[in-house]
């Protein structure tokens, strides 16, 4: 079976958009309808999208809050399936602390918005939260972040994992310094 387009576009970051605040933050609000079964928490708006000023892939991250993400597949992948979310396979995300979601546009072609389902007593919730707020808070670090990424950007424009990964030194730096 080959894989949807947007599963292989390539990394490309584009300059702050103003207007990616408000659209996380709407699209928290239609996710917290969709999941209000089963979040303990309001869906929160993550990522470099969520940091104003940052360049970002133009992909909204949302990370939602649920005592189960196993128990949200097994009964609100029909929901989300409607409102436009599609599962990637947990063996295929490699994560097993989260389940993963993403937006794909109309076309199925370029990725919209991600969904990381995860618990909220867990390590990552916080992690999330606390790296995106200290960027928001201190401009020198979100300006050496956005270096970083850059530059990884270019390195590994076709392997969203590696990318990915280059970037933990420095948020685990980042957070270890709170």
């Amino acid at each position: 079976m080959p894989w949807p387009a947007w599963a292989t576009e390539r990394i490309e970051l584009v300059e702050p958009d103003p207007s990616w605040s408000a659209r996380g933050m709407a699209l928290a609000a239609e996710l917290d309808a969709v999941l209000s079964p089963w979040l303990v928490a309001a869906v929160e708006h993550v990522g470099s999208t969520a940091v104003p000023g940052l360049p970002a892939k133009p992909v909204l991250d949302l990370m939602a809050a649920v005592p189960d993400p196993d128990a949200l597949v097994r009964d609100g992948l029909a929901c989300l399936g409607a409102a436009g979310w599609v599962l990637v396979p947990p063996e295929l995300d490699a994560r097993p602390w989260r389940r993963f979601f993403v937006r794909p546009d109309g076309r199925g072609v370029r990725r919209l918005a991600h969904l990381h389902v995860i618990r909220p007593d867990g390590r990552h919730w916080a992690q999330v939260l606390a790296f995106r707020d200290l960027l928001r808070a201190d401009q020198q670090l979100a300006r050496q972040y956005a270096t970083l990424k850059t530059a990884l950007a270019r390195e590994h424009a076709d392997d969203r994992e590696r990318y990915t990964e280059a970037k933990r030194e420095f948020i685990e730096a980042t957070l270890g310094s709170c």
